[in-house]
């Protein structure tokens, strides 16, 4: 199974896609990072078939994914988009939310997928409450369940963890991954939060403006990133002038040691975050810029380190 998006372009009062081409392969997690008005959430909806580009097309297994002037009912039926609309039943129940995209199973497998969906989303005190009385994480994880339910080959997600805590994002993470090893199943994750797709996606696209500024894999994107930009779309990241040129690394990026002909930078410490797994120490340069380095320990009596690139 592939899909494949050709040179796509759409604009409304002003350009929103423009020449947007890759393939989603079988099993493949595809994180899609920019900013707001970058086009994501459109190209989705494309990918989904319910929108129409003005030009280009999108193929699922070689077939043209139609939109919604070129079919009926839009949509495809192995393809799922789990937007920020959720678009569910607001006088249905929970479970009626989710059972009624599944009334082609015999009623024992039915209920048993109705079932692990309600406990896999921590919905179970929500079984009986009307949607339109559920909270906006709520809710978000009651779409996911929809769009699990209907078992399709693809799945779209937009901000899909934007509700949800971090223990239940990681949850879900986890299930996700288990999910396209188990079944191949392909998912797209499209946030303006790069952090999220780090440990979950293995190919990601930077979009901006309306095109592809990079495709690259995760790791590249965080150590090896194109510009301050696009580096700060992922996490945190230092800028310093030493000796006249700009300096930019990750806050992982140091050693305490002298190493010949790396850079040196003199700072005084500041304070620092515990945040569990680290801490988050802050310093000042001798230029006044701001400095944070991750260590397992707080950093107090630490005067100065030397950059060292991961990548």
């Amino acid at each position: 199974m592939m899909l494949r998006v050709e040179d796509i372009h759409l604009s409304f009062d002003k350009e929103v896609i423009n020449g947007v081409s890759f393939v989603l392969n079988e099993g493949q997690v595809l994180g899609i990072a920019g900013k707001s008005g970058a086009g994501k959430t459109s190209l989705l909806k494309i990918m989904a078939g319910l929108l129409d580009a003005d030009s280009g097309e999108v193929l699922f297994d070689g077939k043209q994914v139609k939109g919604p002037s070129g079919k009926l009912v839009p949509g495809h039926p192995d393809i799922q988009l789990v937007d920020q609309q959720f678009h569910l039943d607001a006088f249905h129940t929970v479970e009626e939310n989710i059972r009624e995209v599944v009334l082609y199973l015999p009623i024992k497998q039915r209920d048993k997928l109705v079932n692990e969906l309600i406990e896999l989303m921590e919905l179970e005190d929500f079984r009986t409450k009307q949607s339109r009385y559920l909270s906006g994480g709520e809710q978000q994880r009651l779409a996911l369940a929809r769009a699990l339910a209907c078992e399709p080959r693809i799945i779209l997600m937009d901000e899909p963890f934007a509700h949800l805590d971090s223990r239940l994002r990681t949850k879900l993470i986890n299930y996700f991954l288990e999910l396209k090893n188990l079944r191949k199943v392909s998912l797209v994750l499209v946030s303006h939060d790069g952090s999220e797709m780090l440990g979950f996606a293995d190919q990601i696209i930077h979009m901006k403006n309306g095109k592809i500024a990079r495709k690259s894999n995760p790791e590249s994107f965080y150590y090896r990133f194109a510009s301050i930009e696009e580096a700060r779309l992922f996490g945190a990241v230092n800028s310093v002038m030493l000796e006249g040129k700009r300096l930019y690394f990750r806050p992982d990026e140091y050693t305490f040691e002298d190493i010949p002909n790396a850079p040196r930078i003199q700072v005084t410490y500041s304070h620092s975050l515990f945040t569990g797994p680290v801490y988050q120490n802050y310093f000042t340069t001798e230029r006044k810029e701001k400095v944070v380095l991750y260590s397992f320990n707080k950093l107090q009596h630490v005067n100065g380190f030397t950059i060292v690139k991961k990548f």
